[in-house]
Order: C-alpha cells, then structure tokens, then sequence
C-alpha cells in the first residue's frame, strides 16, 4: 500500500486464506499462514513482492492422506435488485448422478465477515454426510468495497435476505439433483440472526441450527458486552431514539410464523450475544407451537466453534449432524448427542 499514491498492489496470489503476515525489511521477506478449503494452515515465507514463495511447514501431512475431502466451486449470481454476491457450492462427497440429495444453507458471522475458499470443517463434514452445502457473501459482507457493506445500515434482514434466497434459487435452477423439500439452514452470531430471520420469514427450509444468535434487539442492546453496539446499523440512532425499527429487525417479532424446526446452540459465557437471546427464542417459538431444542454450552463464550474446549466443538457437530439427519433425512430414530 503506498499512502502518497493511494495505490493498494497485491502481494501474494492464489484460491487461498492468508493470515497473520510479519513484514521483516531488513531482510526483504514476509511470513504468513495460508490455507485453503481442502487444508488447514501451514506457514509460508515470500519476498516482500510475493516472489520465491516457499512453504516451510507441512501440517497434517499424513491426515490428509487419510480421509475424504471434497472440492468448492466459486460462482456468481444476480439478487433481486440486480447486484452481483458471491456464492460458493459444494456437493455432497461421493456424489451420484441419478439421485436426489439434500442441501444446506450456510450464513456467515458479522455481517461484516465474508466467506472464501479458506478451510471451514463443518462444511467438509456436512458433505461427508451427504448434503451440498451452499455459502455466500450477501450485502453487509466486506471485501466488495464499503457501498456493499454498508448496504443492508437500518435493514438487517432486507437486503441481505434478497441476497441469501436468490442464491438458493439460483442453485437450485443450475442443479436439479438438489432435494428441494429437503433444504437446510444454519449460522453463527450474525449468520444465526439471519438464520432467526429467514425462518420467520418463509417455510422452505425443513430443518435449521441457530448458533450464538440475535433474537431481539431491544433486550440484547442492555445486555450485551458492547451497549447499544448496533447504532451504527441503525443509521446511527440507538434503540430509544429507533425502538420501532429496531423491534421491527428483531426475528422474536415474527417467532409466530416460523414453521421450521430448530434447534438452538448458544453458549453460557457468551457475551457478545447473551445467553438469554437463545432462551428468549426458544421460549417464544415453543410458546407458539414450533419444534425446537435448545442446548447450552457451560463454560464457552461467543467463539465456541472456534476456541472451544475440544469436546465441546466435537459436540457442536454432533449436535448439528444429529438435527439434519432427523429432519433433512427424516431419520426418526436419530439420537441426540446427550441421549448416547
């Protein structure tokens, strides 16, 4: 990045995630980590213009060697509005022609994160089980330039959505070999307030997991680490100068017309988004007849499925296997990780 130009020139190349880089200029090298969707990271050193890339560690060689793992395909479709989003698609590993298979749906953190072609495992182990997985980056996302990012300020829930389903569409059309009555939704903190809001909003999905999830934005604003940390996506007005918009956001205003069932993981500590948003919608969904479990992880906080106790992130899993095996495959007699 030269600041007296205001030029940004790319350094390293490559379908991949880097991270973490330490620049030495002394010595005219950079050293980053790197991985990709079929790898977990391994460290690299480079010059400072990307040249003589060399790859100084080999992570897990022998376990790749060892299991299945499938490929990502990168792809670009129009929302409703027109606009170009990003989605990326995976099949079910050991995929057939001739059959029918079931898909889920998956939306990042933040909003602003993004998705790419880094390792994610829950996807590989979704495929492995196999179900396509379908992930995108709808409007909110960064790495699309600040109008992007900015676009869904005051409408969490409106453009986003648009962005998310037309994805779902567009798969759809390009493979007819998706089940369509067999579609799965999930997502973590933002991505679970997405997944709170789509199923309040329309019943195509059979079966959905909500992890560490927004439900209400009028109780999580005075409850959180961060008060009234969702001003600025409200146009820069906190909840008493916007209650109506801000109780019009919240996925509990619409728990009445979700038909889905779900299951809810949310973690004791958790308090970027509080316990009590996963017990306010549990309560609410089974106060208006919906099915849906909810499981509290002791001791975890809002990054559970990343730097979670061991056990707990194999649980997590289990618990999400368990929940799309009984309503995606409609396995009856599915058994839930605590009744093993």
């Amino acid at each position: 990045m030269d600041l007296s130009t205001k030029s940004i020139r790319q350094v390293t190349t490559g379908p991949r995630g880097v991270r973490g880089p330490d620049i030495c200029d002394k010595a005219g090298k950079i050293a980053y980590t790197a991985n990709d969707f079929k790898h977990m990271d391994d460290v690299y050193v480079a010059d400072l213009d990307g040249r003589n890339e060399r790859k100084l560690t080999s992570f897990n060689y022998s376990l790749w060697a060892q299991i299945g793992l499938q490929d990502v395909e990168r792809m670009t479709y129009k929302s409703t509005d027109g606009w170009d989003i990003d989605g990326f698609f995976v099949k079910p590993l050991g995929w057939q022609p001739g059959r029918k298979y079931p898909m889920i749906v998956s939306v990042h953190g933040g909003p602003a994160g993004q998705y790419g072609v880094d390792w994610f495992h829950e996807f590989q182990v979704y495929a492995a089980k196999g179900w396509a997985v379908f992930f995108s980056n709808p409007r909110g996302s960064t790495g699309y330039g600040e109008r992007f990012e900015r676009g869904i300020i005051g409408e969490w829930g409106g453009k986003d959505y648009a962005d998310v389903m037309s994805g779902v569409d567009a798969i759809l059309e390009k493979y007819d070999w998706i089940d369509r009555d067999r579609l799965g939704l999930t997502g973590g903190s933002y991505g679970g307030y997405m997944t709170n809001w789509i199923v309040g909003h329309t019943n195509i999905f059979k079966a959905a997991v909500t992890l560490r999830s927004v439900s209400s934005f009028i109780s999580d604003e005075g409850t959180r680490d961060g008060a009234y940390g969702h001003t600025r996506d409200f146009g820069g007005q906190d909840l008493f100068e916007k209650f109506d918009a801000y109780w019009d956001r919240s996925p509990l205003k619409y728990a009445k017309n979700v038909k889905t069932p779900i299951l809810i993981l949310h973690s004791e500590n958790d308090y970027r988004v509080p316990l009590e948003q996963g017990e306010q919608w549990f309560r609410a969904l089974k106060h208006f007849g919906a099915t849906a479990e909810f499981v509290i992880f002791p001791r975890e906080n809002h990054n559970l499925t990343r730097t979670g106790e061991p056990k707990h992130l194999v649980e997590s899993l289990n618990w999400q296997v368990y929940w799309f095996d009984r309503y995606l495959n409609g396995n009856a007699s599915a058994t839930a990780p605590d009744a093993r």
